[in-house]
């Protein structure tokens, strides 16, 4: 019997004292359940921010980079300009991305041949512009005033007035209709016409338009349609200008838009006396306006030459030309106090430089008395 209660004892005093521990180790169980319970819940939280932080981040990422995008879609020929509207009474600014011309550097300009060669650093007592530059009287050939007559250089749509002499002294048909085609597409300089293909024109109205007013189509029409052909053509070219003494002269087409048609101020005041010797050359070349019906509505050419049109000038024939290669040129037949002068002016800088060449030289000849006329000669810079 006091065995028994003995043990009862020791197991309720056994139970007594474990029970705060147990207590305790509830109370972490419960506490550690409760932290770990807490503990996914801040982790969401955690988790949430971050992710808004992420999208936050991403959404100015995205309106930054619409920003680069705009502002990289700008280039240095447009500008931002705002403008003010009104909208329902009420004022709106809105900003308008305007294109405008980008300022282009200036190109150096184009040397001709001329000024290659040094010929415009030539000096002349009447400070002409023009490079080269020969006057003579017609009748006796006497030499008035003679600048780097003697040089060859590219002669543009002087060329032409030789092929009036070839398609004249051909005695093919003026009244023949000719056809302009692809073949006579400028593809040298690749200048506009007025001419289709496909126009029509009589012989004679192609030879006027191209001395007239340097029409290239016409002119490359007349040289296609010789016997043989353009290289028949410019054969003959090339035979009549060996016959009238033009040893410095070459062509190669009837336009004169290669700058492989060369001749020299000599040469040519030759082939100005012999043209001269057609009364069709020095019409057509002299004539101010002309009206051509090539199909469809007429077209009205004038003069490349405005002092055919000065009635202080009396031109009995005369020719212009122009490519980058020969520079302004310009050879005439006139009559200054009675008297029958040849000029040739080639290489002149600046548009209407040759005809104001010409008028310095017609007044220096009207002031000079013909017997007493001093012959001026200017080569390599002497005068």
């Amino acid at each position: 019997m006091g065995k028994s209660a003995l043990i009862v004892f020791l197991s309720l005093f056994l139970v007594l004292a474990n029970a705060p521990a147990a207590q305790a180790s509830a109370q972490t169980k419960q506490s550690t359940t409760k932290k770990a319970a807490k503990k996914p819940a801040a982790t969401a939280a955690s988790a949430s921010k971050k992710t808004v932080a992420k999208a936050g981040s991403r959404k100015h990422a995205v309106i930054a980079a619409r920003g680069r995008s705009n502002t990289a879609s700008f280039n240095k020929n447009e500008k931002l300009v705002k403008k003010v509207v009104m909208v329902r009474g009420h004022r709106k600014v809105t900003y308008q991305r305007v294109a405008f011309a980008p300022v282009v550097p200036a190109l150096p300009p184009v040397l001709s041949a001329g000024e290659q060669a040094g010929l415009n650093l030539t000096r002349d007592p009447l400070e002409l512009k023009s490079s080269v530059a020969l006057v003579l009287d017609q009748n006796s050939s006497e030499v008035l005033l003679d600048k780097n007559s003697q040089v060859a250089l590219p002669i543009a749509s002087l060329t032409k007035l030789m092929t009036s002499m070839v398609v004249v002294e051909s005695k093919q048909d003026m009244n023949e209709v000719l056809a302009v085609t692809d073949d006579d597409i400028d593809r040298e300089k690749h200048s506009s016409s007025r001419l289709r293909i496909g126009s029509q024109l009589t012989r004679a109205d192609m030879l006027h338009i191209a001395l007239m007013s340097s029409e290239n189509r016409a002119a490359s029409a007349l040289g296609r349609n010789y016997p043989g052909g353009l290289p028949a053509f410019v054969a003959a070219m090339n035979a009549k200008a060996k016959a009238l003494g033009m040893t410095e002269t070459h062509y190669v087409d009837s336009t004169g838009l290669s700058h492989l048609n060369v001749a020299s101020a000599r040469d040519l005041s030759r082939l100005v006396m012999a043209a001269y010797q057609h009364p069709v050359i020095r019409q057509y070349s002299t004539d101010s306006k002309y009206v051509v019906e090539p199909g469809g509505r007429p077209l009205r050419y004038s003069t490349s030459n405005h002092l055919v049109e000065n009635p202080e000038w009396q031109i009995g024939l005369q020719k212009t030309g122009y490519i980058n290669e020969a520079g302004r040129c310009m050879v005439m037949q006139t009559t200054i106090d009675g008297r029958q002068i040849v000029m040739v002016f080639l290489d002149s800088r600046g548009k209407y430089s040759r005809q104001a060449d010409a008028d310095r030289v017609r007044r220096w000849l009207a002031d000079s008395h013909p017997a007493t006329l001093t012959r001026v000669k200017m080569a390599d810079g002497q005068t």
